[in-house]
């Protein structure tokens, strides 16, 4: 298995998405070019050495339940020991508390490549970092006193706690319920289901962060608090202590990710003898302000399920490319003319159709990666400047806020695309379990889903992000990439063939979907609105994705990127144009079929 692409990870950090500019600005005191190639080849090497190879274990024996007790694949303890021990689930941890502080964009970058070798692993710590991120925000100085050090260094995990069986999406029919104590602390009782990582053996202790209502909490998501629910309650010294009242009640048998234990958790179900009932949990932030505090975790969480997009594209691109190199299947004339008299077959790679498939499956890998990181650099830049320049703070969460549903969305539906592309070009051998193709589709479908499913995301970003402050957040975004496309008018190279027409013409596809879809909002004509919300969704990824492949392709002598700009811009970015007659046009005919859908319906 090829190693995770350093080269192309280090230069679209720093390139593309502009770390070096944020470096030189000062910005990343710690951070410098030479720390930053460090770090992301110490990352590949222990990706590819020892993440990889337990990937195939992992899948093969998955996570074992029995009596309320998950054991995990065989290694994964080891594994999981060491990779904390190298200090990586602390990289953009808070310095107060044992964290690196290097930022959003270098965790971002590494999570790639932990993605790349194994994302049932990396899905664990991907919650356990951003159950950081919200407990340093939200938490009280106490809850960050006893549990902040060990979570960062990855002594203990962290989960997420919110759906329930009839409250998935629709948080308001949340029933999960909290009682208050006398000494400050409160009883949570309830079932949550889809818990990742809920209980296993890697850690010994886990750390939940639970979504419930209080006896008087009002109706639907502003009734809802955030509580933290040790599995052992610490003792004295910060050790595990008593075990607390909740359990695994089972874990799920899935299509994919079968290392990751996704969990059925029961609260306050009497598991502790001669105990009050309840589970006992500490309020994080302001009781009924609960969801605020689990969607800074949410939000870290999507753009981590972003990069396990990314990570899973880029395994499946370089299976995908290994086998075309050495598969011999046909005669092409591409390598040589007289192929067919002269009877040699050809390495499968060397035909068209095989080549528009790789060359799909590496662009749209690329264009994901920009903007994940992209997106990530906007959230460090935002932190950057917390203290010194509120304006350019709010300038820079908000790009980050705009960003954010389409790099989950985006770069996830990009994996399930370019996995099943792989297994296509495997053939037959794709469809087997032995060249491991088929594992990565199988783990890649359940990336749209949680965390927000795409839908959900394409109504985000129409419903709330293209309308931050009144429109001018997006209109500074396309006001950059008409720098960018300016400056490619400018050199006007042959090698670029159409590539600025296509994304110029792309552009204007998507500055007229967004007037549009504000014009709409500004109206009340929501559901014309949010029927064109995920063709948006990707009308805006296409052309963030390409235009930023062409700042990369700008960006020095890189012939290859050059090429892959324009194949990208050339073949896949055209669709722009019936995106947006599908956002313009598309809600009439919606409307009129989804009778269809409900006819007969109670």
């Amino acid at each position: 298995m090829p190693r995770p692409p350093v080269k192309d990870i280090a230069f679209t950090l720093r390139q593309i998405a502009g770390l070096d500019a944020a470096m030189e600005e000062g910005l990343f005191p710690d951070l410098e070019p030479d720390l930053v190639e460090a770090v992301l080849e110490e990352a590949a090497k222990f990706a590819s050495e020892r993440m990889e190879p337990m990937d195939v274990v992992g899948d093969r024996q998955g996570a074992r339940f029995d009596d309320g007790a998950v054991t995990m694949p065989e290694g994964w303890r080891e594994l999981y020991r060491d990779w904390t021990a190298g200090g990586w689930n602390a990289i953009a941890g808070p310095a107060e508390f044992g964290g690196q502080e290097l930022g959003t964009a270098l965790a971002a970058a590494v999570s790639e490549m932990w993605n790349h070798a194994s994302m049932p692993f990396a899905l664990g710590p991907l919650l356990t970092i951003g159950a950081v991120e919200a407990l340093d925000k939200h938490g009280s100085d106490e809850l960050k006193q006893t549990y902040l050090a060990k979570l960062v260094s990855g002594e203990w995990m962290g989960t997420m706690n919110l759906t329930e069986p009839q409250a998935g999406s629709d948080l308001a029919a949340l029933r999960s319920r909290a009682e208050r104590r006398d000494d400050g602390s409160y009883r949570v009782f309830g079932q949550k289901i889809y818990i990742t990582y809920g209980e296993h053996d890697l850690t010994d202790n886990i750390v939940h962060l639970v979504l419930a209502r209080l006896p008087d909490a009002p109706a639907g998501v502003k009734g809802i608090s955030l509580f933290l629910v040790p599995k052992f309650l610490p003792d004295e010294e910060g050790n595990p202590g008593k075990r607390n009242d909740v359990v695994c009640h089972s874990i799920e048998h899935k299509l994919g990710i079968h290392a990751s234990p996704t969990c059925t958790m029961l609260f306050g179900e009497g598991t502790v003898d001669g105990e009050e009932p309840g589970a006992i949990g500490y309020l994080v932030g302001e009781e009924n302000r609960g969801l605020a505090c689990m969607f800074t975790m949410m939000n870290n969480a999507r753009l981590m399920v972003g990069m396990e997009g990314v990570g899973l594209a880029d395994a499946a691109y370089d299976r995908a490319l290994a086998y075309a190199r050495d598969r011999q299947q046909g005669r092409a004339t591409r390598l040589a003319p007289d192929a067919e008299k002269s009877g040699a077959m050809s390495p499968i790679v060397a035909h068209p159709d095989i080549a528009r498939t790789l060359l799909t499956m590496k662009s749209l890998t690329d264009a994901s990666r920009a903007i994940a990181f992209s997106c990530a650099i906007a959230i460090d830049r935002a932190r950057a400047y917390g203290k010194s320049d509120p304006d350019k703070a709010k300038a820079w969460q908000e790009r980050a806020n705009l960003l954010t549903p389409v790099a989950k969305a985006f770069s996830t539906d990009a994996a399930c695309d370019v996995a099943s592309m792989g297994i296509q070009v495997h053939g037959g051998m794709g469809f087997v379990e032995e060249t491991g193709a088929a594992r990565l589709l199988r783990n890649a479908r359940i990336t749209p889903i949680y965390e927000g499913t795409n839908g959900i995301q394409g109504i985000d970003l129409v419903a709330r992000k293209i309308g931050q402050s009144g429109g001018e957040t997006a209109a500074a975004l396309f006001a950059e990439f008409d720098e960018t496309l300016a400056e490619l008018s400018r050199r006007n190279t042959p090698e670029f063939g159409e590539t600025g027409r296509c994304l110029e013409a792309a552009l204007a596809d998507l500055r007229a979907a967004t007037d549009y879809l504000l014009e709409c909002l500004k109206h009340g004509e929501t559901d014309t609105a949010l029927a064109g919300a995920t063709p948006y969704l990707k009308l805006f990824g296409l052309t963030a994705g390409g235009v930023w492949l062409a700042k990369g392709a700008l960006a020095g002598d890189h012939a290859e990127r050059v090429a892959l700009c324009r194949f990208f811009a050339e073949n896949l970015v055209p669709e722009t144009a019936g995106l947006k007659q599908t956002v313009v046009r598309g809600a009439a005919s919606l409307s009129a079929a989804h009778d269809l859908l409900l006819a007969g319906a109670a």
